[in-house]
């Protein structure tokens, strides 16, 4: 039983991932062994299926929607006063929070942090709005948010928000006729490489020779990591190019974020992120339901047309080389260190920027999943990858062969 007396719990789990390409989204701890058949993004996933029911139609082959999805309307935002300790703004949980506030729905499936560790992710159950605060910030790891359905259904929850990941969405929207839910409103964050929390660890100690001290975390669209620490020091940032990412081992990021086909979320109601942002966060609106959402912050949100500058060819096609190689199993071509300053100056001032810099990623990550299936799983890329992913990735002369695509797709 839920004590309906708190206002953030987190029910036990049971069960675990399944064998293969699983990032435990939960799904597999319902005691349903037939689900993730029916609804896991790793196995069949049915963008046009879903994106048809959930916003009225599928996503145009054309124009901003092949790069980010169906879309209403796209803009940069911010909440003011911004959130006391959020890693922006506070949008994502401000948005769930107003949810709660007006009533509109009972509880809240998100993310808190474990009380021993502040960088493991703890699905919980939200039902006061106050609490939607201990939510904020980025966790890394596997979190199996969508066991706590049971949990939030037997205690009589049938207004749901959930905020999560894409993993989460696409199990969530293909199972939600069976949920027998009143209202479900979907808040969801684009998400690209996870990693087991032990494993980011290890990332943090290649970063800081006191990593315990590291609170904050945040890759941001000026090519930089932002650090801040909670034993006084000042905080600092650290260039893309000068990231030990060559450092660290093989199987560091899991094979299902190397062959992820939705960056941006795109069966949420809205999506909240940064890379579109440049300098604030990127809101994707897909539907009416994510409007209102939004509509309901009020004046709290400020928002600005986006930006879309430089130009993003070079750096995808150096993407393709490297990750040719990696799949390959040849390391990583390095840039020389006495280049790294440079080209770590010219970066944000040359290199793309806003929507440029978000197609740019989300041409990565198609280019990335195409190449890293090819090698490990080619049996599965006939259902693993929808079309949209051969659109983005046809630009750089990647095409399917005979059996690596399906006609209903």
């Amino acid at each position: 039983m839920l004590d309906r007396t708190q206002g953030l719990f987190a029910p036990p789990l049971t069960g675990g991932p399944r064998p293969g390409l699983c990032t435990d989204c939960g799904v597999s701890r319902l005691g349903d062994g037939k689900a993730c058949g029916r609804v896991c993004q790793f196995i069949q996933p049915d963008y046009p299926g879903i994106e048809t029911k959930v916003h009225g139609r599928r996503a145009k082959d054309e124009g901003e929607e092949v790069y980010f999805g169906v879309s209403r309307s796209m803009l940069c935002a911010r909440l003011e006063p911004a959130a006391e300790g959020a890693q922006w703004s506070g949008l994502t949980t401000g948005l769930a929070a107003m949810l709660l506030r007006a009533g509109i729905v009972d509880a809240v499936l998100a993310t808190a942090p474990d009380p021993k560790d502040r960088w493991k992710p703890r699905p919980v159950i939200v039902t006061e709005a106050e609490d939607m605060a201990q939510c904020r910030g980025m966790r890394m790891g596997f979190g199996p948010l969508l066991a706590l359905l049971h949990p939030a259904l037997d205690a009589g929850y049938r207004r749901l928000a959930v905020v999560g990941i894409p993993c989460q969405v696409h199990a969530l929207r293909a199972m939600e006729h069976e949920l027998g839910l009143e209202a479900l409103y979907i808040i969801g964050t684009p998400c690209s490489d996870n990693t087991t929390t032990p494993n980011f660890h290890k990332f943090l100690e290649l970063l800081d020779k006191k990593p315990e001290t590291i609170s904050y975390l945040e890759f941001r669209a000026d090519y930089r990591v932002e650090l801040r620490f909670d034993d006084g020091r000042k905080p600092r940032t650290i260039p893309f190019l000068s990231l030990p990412i060559s450092d660290l081992p093989s199987d560091f990021f899991p094979m299902t974020c190397k062959t992820c086909v939705d960056y941006t979320n795109r069966l949420a109601d809205v999506t909240v992120g940064y890379m579109g942002g440049d300098g604030d966060q990127w809101i994707i609106v897909r539907n009416a339901q994510g409007q209102i959402m939004l509509d309901a912050l009020g004046e709290h949100l400020k928002t600005r047309p986006l930006t879309d500058k430089g130009k993003r060819e070079a750096a995808v096609k150096g993407f393709l080389t490297n990750t040719e190689r990696a799949a390959g199993g040849m390391p990583l071509r390095r840039l020389p260190k006495v280049l790294r300053p440079l080209v770590s100056f010219l970066q944000p001032r040359t290199g793309p920027r806003g929507l440029e810099f978000a197609r740019a990623r989300v041409e990565m990550k198609a280019i990335e999943s195409i190449l890293h299936l090819r090698r490990a799983h080619p049996a599965k890329m006939k259902n693993m990858i929808p079309n949209h992913i051969w659109r983005l990735a046809a630009r750089y002369g990647l095409a399917p062969g005979k059996d690596e695509v399906r006609e209903d797709n």
